[in-house]
């Protein structure tokens, strides 16, 4: 197990075992996920949205599939049929700005 200190000021240096196991940079961004009492730590992608926005509620939607991995259900198959008539022949271009 991999271990470091925590100071007065709660920052600790992270270990190189981690560093290299994540493959950190200086300037990267960490990412946490709490479970219970364990925190799983990850080296954050670089955000694809400028919409800060966006971003906040995708890592809520996120966080909440996270804790409640139970609420998540299937779309209903009517409602995936219903969509698919309401866009049929519609050009859509993914890349086109809003």
């Amino acid at each position: 197990m991999i271990q470091s200190s925590v100071t007065e000021r709660f920052q600790t240096t992270i270990p190189k075992g981690v560093r290299e196991a994540l493959g950190l940079r200086r300037g990267d961004t960490l990412a946490y996920e709490v479970r219970g009492e364990e925190v799983i730590v990850r080296r954050q992608p670089e955000q694809q949205s400028d919409d800060p926005v966006l971003t906040g509620f995708l890592d809520l939607l996120e966080r909440d599939i996270a804790a409640h991995p139970e609420r998540l259900q299937r779309v209903p198959e009517a409602l995936v049929q219903r969509s698919r008539e309401l866009v049929e022949g519609v050009e859509i271009d993914l890349d086109a700005a809003l």
